[in-house]
């Protein structure tokens, strides 16, 4: 294959893995559904409960992460562009249905929680692998950085999208709208998704600077790789700090609110677009980051970011310091989101990449699970996130204790 043409296909799967991510990313418009769902009948709600409003994305959560597992395993046997197909449809179909379903709290869980989830999950786990097998070794971090900073952009058009069509049509004919044009343009961009031929060598960009990653020892397969200290570590970072991102990013709209007064929803719908900036930006340049100064040493300066932001959240009680505080946490979140598949990648080699990042992206799963609790226990115990945000910043720590030990066992 010539060089030329080889870039081009190169872009190509690159660019249709960042589009299918951007029109899968129905997650982070969640906390403006929620908040219709918890609005009273005669303001066009359901008027259900918090713990009711918030289950269907706690499941969503987790099924994303069990969805990664399984479309991982399933696309290294059988090529991608079959499994995102097919993830692109169940989200859509788990939105049309949860519009079908109506005023029901068991429905949306199982339609939006289980369908849903799983299908971002399967599609999410099988467009990285093909763009990451395009490219040079030494383009991990930026490979992984678009792809998964195409998830994160989502919200910048999902959150108003979504708060227009509420407004506008109410809560049901929302899903249905929303899950067909996500079901006919994923669908649609995922016939794009396939892996290079069978030999295929990526040449070395001519400016790209020896690389900071060290390419894996070899390939392991998932029971070799669990048996190393490393994974554990590993996990153990990605599921505590991810459960510090997650706790700002699902609850954004209602800190804002409580914190400094903030009720109109629009300002709402577009602080949770910024965020959704700000994620995205974390992404392409914690991958950047990463390839130029290695994984491990690129997570040490995001996780003290991360844990003076959450030490003074509390403080932040207008505008400006909300904003201040959505970008550390949201650049910080992505810039993790896109380091650890580029780090797996490095660790344990690429043959079986999807589904050993499938195993490792449990952690981010269960970490959906760890962020509501903590916030949700403590906000309705306290009626603020203050105890959330100092056990945030202790975990965090905590986490660059383990991170340097982490490098230690890299670097034997």
């Amino acid at each position: 294959m010539e060089i030329g043409e080889q870039r081009k296909k190169a872009v190509t799967v690159l660019a249709a893995g960042v589009l299918f991510n951007l029109s899968i990313g129905v997650l982070y418009s969640w906390s403006m559904i929620k908040m219709k769902l918890a609005a009273a009948a005669e303001s066009g709600g359901w008027g259900w409960n918090s713990v009711q409003a918030g289950r269907p994305y706690t499941v969503a959560i987790v099924c994303f992460a069990l969805g990664v597992l399984i479309g991982g395993r399933i696309q290294d046997k059988i090529g991608p562009r079959r499994v995102v197909t097919a993830g692109g449809a169940m989200v859509g179909l788990g939105m049309v249905l949860s519009g079908i379903v109506g005023n029901s709290a068991v429905g949306v869980t199982l339609c939006f929680g289980v369908l849903t989830g799983l299908g971002i999950g399967i599609g999410y786990s099988s467009v990285t692998p093909p763009a990451l097998k395009w490219f040079h070794p030494g383009r991990k971090g930026m490979v992984s950085g678009f792809i998964v900073g195409g998830f994160g952009l989502g919200a910048v058009y999902y959150a108003p999208l979504a708060t227009a069509l509420l407004n506008r049509y109410g809560i049901e004919s929302t899903f249905i709208y929303m899950g067909i044009a996500v079901m006919i343009i994923s669908t649609a961009v995922a016939q794009l998704v396939k892996n290079p031929p069978s030999g295929y060598t990526p040449g070395t960009p001519a400016k790209l600077k020896k690389s900071a990653a060290k390419p894996a020892a070899k390939d392991m397969n998932w029971r070799e790789m669990m048996r190393t200290k490393r994974f554990c570590l590993m996990m153990i970072i990605f599921l505590l700090a991810s459960s510090c991102g997650l706790m700002i990013l699902g609850n954004v709209s209602e800190i804002a609110r409580l914190q400094a007064g903030i009720s109109e929803e629009t300002i709402l719908a577009l602080l949770v677009s910024f965020m959704a900036v700000t994620n995205f930006a974390g992404r392409i340049g914690g991958g950047l980051l990463s390839d130029k100064i290695g994984r491990l040493n690129a997570l040490f300066l995001i996780f003290v970011i991360q844990m003076l932001n959450m030490a003074a959240f509390m403080f932040y009680q207008n505008l400006p310091l909300i904003i201040i505080g959505i970008i550390g946490a949201g650049f910080c979140f992505g810039s993790i989101l896109s380091i650890f598949p580029a780090l797996t990648a490095d660790q344990f080699g690429l043959k079986n990449y999807g589904q050993n990042y499938g195993i490792v992206y449990l952690a981010w799963g269960l970490s959906g699970v760890v962020a509501p609790v903590i916030a949700d226990y403590f906000y309705d115990a306290a009626g603020n996130f203050n105890t959330a945000y100092i056990i945030c910043a202790v975990m965090m720590v905590f986490i660059i204790g383990v991170n340097y030990l982490l490098k230690r066992e890299i670097g034997k």
